[in-house]
Parts: C-alpha cells; sequence; structure tokens
C-alpha cells in the first residue's frame, strides 16, 4: 500500500497563492509519476498538473500559465504552486501517484485538501 499525506491549502483572497505538497510512502515502487487533480461542488475530478519520472508534463486547461507542479523524487513528494488564484478554483484538491506494479498500473489518491478562495 502506498500513502499520500497532503499538506498545504486553506483559505486566500483571489489572486493570491498557494502551496500545496504531498508525500508518498509505503509502497513507493514502481511511481512511473505524479500529480494534482481537483473537484469542484457539482463537478468532475479533473486534471490539474501531473508530472512522469522523466519531467514531461501535462497540465490542465484551468492551470495553464497560473500553476506549476514540481516534484522531489528522491523524497517521492510533489508540490503545486498555485497563483493568481480566482474564486472558480474554488476546490478540494487530490494528490495522485501512477505506479507500475506487477498487477498493472495503480493509482493512488491522498486524502484531499480544500482550497477556497474568496473575492
Amino acid at each position: 500500500q502506498v500513502q499520500l499525506v497532503q499538506s498545504g491549502g486553506g483559505l486566500v483572497q483571489a489572486g493570491e497563492s498557494l502551496r500545496l505538497s504531498c508525500e508518498a510512502s509505503g509502497s513507493t515502487f514502481g511511481v512511473t509519476a505524479m500529480g494534482w487533480f481537483r473537484q469542484a461542488p457539482g463537478k468532475q475530478r479533473e486534471l490539474v498538473a501531473i508530472q512522469s519520472n522523466n519531467g514531461e508534463t501535462t497540465v490542465g486547461e484551468s492551470a495553464k500559465g497560473r500553476f506549476a507542479i514540481s516534484r522531489d523524487i528522491a523524497k517521492n513528494t510533489v508540490y503545486l504552486q498555485m497563483n493568481g488564484l480566482k474564486v472558480g478554483d474554488r476546490a478540494v484538491n487530490y494528490c495522485c501517484i501512477k505506479r507500475s506494479t506487477s498487477h498493472g498500473r495503480q493509482s493512488s489518491w491522498g486524502q484531499g485538501t480544500q482550497g477556497t478562495v474568496d473575492s
């Protein structure tokens, strides 16, 4: 089993920034990528940004130009720097880790971190 512990998040004003962190522990072998998804009330979970071990990064449309993902592979940690936050960015942010195992590809999720943006 892999455990993901998220930190960061909170309440900010529009235009401000937040930084999220997520550290993986336990069965972290076979990690191929780590990233972030978010889910706003009444909406489906969507990709924010994800980065593979070779540095290839995919960024969701809502995050382009404002959010930046980074990883410390040695520490199995992924970060999300969110700048220029908008009210529309209110969501629960989930850390995700993808692994390649003998059972196939697996994804695990963090507990979620609420990000609230006031106008």
